[in-house]
C-alpha cells in the first residue's frame, strides 16, 4: 500500500515524527518474513545471501527457514541485512549475533573483493582512462594498485591475525 508517497509493507512499519516533513520510515525484516520478499524488494541481498552460503531456490519459506536450512544463523543473518539496508533498532542485538558466522561472513566477503571486486575495478578503470604511456594514466593505476595492496594487507592481517584469534576464543583456547 502506499500512503503519503511511503511504501508500507507487511513488514514492522515505525513511524517517527508528528507531521509529514518529519515522518521517516523505518522497516527491519524478521525471520517470519519471507526471503523472496527480501530478494524482490532488495536484490542487492543476493550478494549478502552469497556470502553466507545462501543459494536461490528458496520459494515461499521464510528467513528462518532458508537459513535453518542453510545452516545459517538467521540473527547474524538479519543484523547483516538489517545494517545493510539502513534499519536500524534500538535494542542491542550483540547477544543474538554468532560470532562464528559473522566471521565467516568477512572470509567470504574478503574472498569476493580479493579474487573478484577489485580485479573488476581495475580492468573497467583500465578500459576507462587512455593507457598509451601518459603520465596522468600511469599515476592513477599506481594509486589504484598500491589503494589494492592496502586492502589486501588489511585482510591478510585480519585472515592471519584477527580471525584466527577469535576463532581460538570461541573454542575457548585463547592464545
Amino acid at each position: 500500500t502506499h500512503y503519503w508517497g511511503l511504501r508500507i509493507a507487511r513488514k514492522r512499519v515505525k513511524f517517527v515524527g508528528t507531521n509529514l516533513q518529519t515522518m521517516h520510515l523505518t522497516e527491519r525484516y524478521t525471520h517470519n518474513d519471507r526471503m523472496s520478499d527480501l530478494v524482490s524488494e532488495h536484490y542487492a541481498v543476493l550478494q549478502i545471501m552469497s556470502r553466507f552460503g545462501i543459494s536461490l531456490g528458496f520459494g515461499d519459506r521464510t528467513i528462518g527457514e532458508v537459513c535453518a536450512e542453510h545452516k545459517v544463523d538467521a540473527a547474524t543473518f538479519l543484523a547483516v541485512v538489517n545494517l545493510i539496508l539502513g534499519n536500524r533498532h534500538e535494542e542491542s542485538a550483540s547477544e543474538e549475533i554468532s560470532v562464528a558466522t559473522l566471521t565467516q561472513y568477512l572470509k567470504n566477503a574478503h574472498r569476493y573483493f580479493l579474487e573478484f571486486r577489485l580485479p573488476s575495478i581495475r580492468r573497467k578503470l583500465i578500459e576507462a582512462i587512455d593507457c598509451s604511456l601518459s603520465d596522468v594514466a600511469f599515476a592513477i593505476m599506481r594509486y589504484y594498485d598500491e589503494f589494492v595492496a592496502e586492502v589486501q594487507q588489511h585482510m591478510a592481517y585480519e585472515e592471519q591475525t584477527v580471525f584466527p584469534y577469535v576463532e581460538s576464543l570461541l573454542d575457548g583456547k585463547p592464545q
